[in-house]
């Protein structure tokens, strides 16, 4: 087990990792830009590093930097939590070259998977189910396109290959448009990602967007530990996350959980992962693996007890897994809801000083942040300040000590969202459960136009 760990990453993850860090008797490394000073994981740590400027190019995507200060300080391993250089494939080859371990998956496999085309094609011959479309990129022919676009069926979505979230992405309805959306498309992905590589699949109209959480070490073990529903979003970006998904049942979860533990043997997976599927009318899709810990992978310990982050760091220590699937059980139900710093209508960011911050407590409350009275949010980073979450015995005590939660909850010197959760929570169509991805932002487009 490694003796000292830096934490490249800030906000709620980087006090997250340091718990588990703390938990199992490791000392850490705080690195921090000069607005994250004043923060509280900085202060706990057992030593602290400023990197660079608020600016996160500078900073906390400042590769020689985060290495630089794992060196003066003796740290063995870099966790680099979710977002910035996570999934990094460049940074987790840096990181091992310099003679540190990279507490995730191997350079390679973030590559494989950091690749749509080639993840897709990895998880097809591994029987995980795939969206319908391209077996890899696109035609330049444009008779051959049309001809793939046909078969598939329209409407038909063309995304970049090394994409992420809404970027590289866009719906073809009509076959008029599909020659000046590929353009479209290539361009956008090669300015954003360097890379024009695109590919075709079928766009399904109301799909769920439903992930699977696996662990996996190095000695061929893995396992999942059940599934979440995180299909309240907007514009991509997760609001609420729920698990178990409803509506899944043992029979399903066993037959795509399993194909995901066959794919994490196959391709020789290290750590903790996620499998992104959409799901509709009974079937799963996969779309994409993400190659770290998730932002909402609190729901899924509060419903099986384990400490996903206490894995990662286990099994990147070379050490095997320390349970196995028949040890993998689902506990009541929990929620997730994102609190971040924002209108809770326009969603403009509201950055500034918190002047009053309570959180609420109570059977089955969990409150993962790292802001304080008196903290200042900045303005060059993600919003999110806080995850709020629930456990219950059943999804309806779930949803009712969320309520009970929000309405304790207090933030004030900024806007938050917990008015937007709050009217979620009382929605008929999410409390019955099961809604898709789009629900959100149809609601919200039809209550700007009544």
């Amino acid at each position: 087990m490694f003796s000292k760990i830096l934490i490249a990453n800030r906000g709620e993850i980087a006090l997250r990792v340091q718990r588990a860090c703390r938990e199992l008797g490791i000392k850490t490394v705080a690195v921090h830009s000069e607005a994250d000073a004043d923060a509280k994981y900085v202060m706990l740590a057992d030593e602290s590093v400023c990197i660079g400027p608020a600016q996160s190019q500078g900073s906390y995507l400042n590769i020689p930097a985060i290495i630089s200060a794992a060196e003066v300080t003796g740290a063995e391993a870099i966790h680099p939590g979710y977002g910035f250089l996570s999934e990094n494939a460049d940074f987790a080859e840096r990181v091992e070259n310099s003679g540190f371990v990279f507490i995730g998956p191997r350079p390679d496999t973030i590559r494989l998977m950091g690749d749509k085309i080639s993840a897709k094609a990895a998880m097809k011959a591994a029987g995980v189910p795939v969206v319908p479309g391209s077996e890899g990129q696109l035609p330049d022919d444009p008779k051959a396109l049309k001809t793939l676009a046909e078969s598939i069926g329209y409407p038909v979505l063309i995304k970049a290959a090394a994409g992420g979230g809404v970027r590289g992405m866009r719906v073809v309805e009509r076959e008029e448009d599909l020659l000046g959306f590929l353009n479209l498309t290539r361009t956008e992905a090669r300015s954003a990602f360097g890379n024009d590589t695109v590919y075709m699949e079928k766009y399904l109209g109301q799909p769920r967007h439903i992930e699977i959480q696996v662990l996996s070490d190095e000695h061929g073990n893995a396992v999942y530990l059940g599934e979440r529903d995180c299909s309240m979003q907007r514009r991509h970006q997760k609001i609420i996350e729920e698990a178990p998904a409803p509506g899944i049942t043992e029979k399903m979860r066993a037959k795509v959980g399993g194909s995901c533990v066959e794919a994490c043997k196959r391709i020789k997976y290290r750590g903790a992962g996620t499998f992104e599927f959409l799901y509709e009318n009974g079937a799963f899709y996969f779309i994409e693996m993400n190659t770290r810990v998730q932002v909402e992978h609190p729901v899924t310990e509060l419903i099986t007890g384990i400490d996903i982050v206490q894995e990662q760091i286990r099994v990147s220590s070379g050490e095997h897994l320390s349970i196995r699937q028949k040890d993998v059980a689902l506990r009541g139900h929990a929620l997730e809801c994102r609190i971040n710093a924002e209108d809770p209508f326009t969603f403009v960011p509201s950055p500034g000083r918190i002047t009053q911050y309570h959180v609420p407590g109570g059977p089955g409350v969990r409150v993962d942040s790292h802001v304080y009275q008196n903290y200042f949010v900045p303005p060059y980073y993600d919003s999110l300040i806080a995850k709020l979450l629930t456990h219950g015995a059943t999804r309806e005590q779930a949803l009712a000590r969320m309520r009970i939660a929000l309405s304790e909850m207090v933030v004030e010197g900024i806007k938050t969202n917990i008015p937007l959760h709050q009217q979620l929570l009382l929605d008929k169509a999410f409390m019955a459960g099961g809604t898709s991805i789009h629900y959100l932002e149809e609601k919200l487009a039809s209550e700007k136009a009544s």
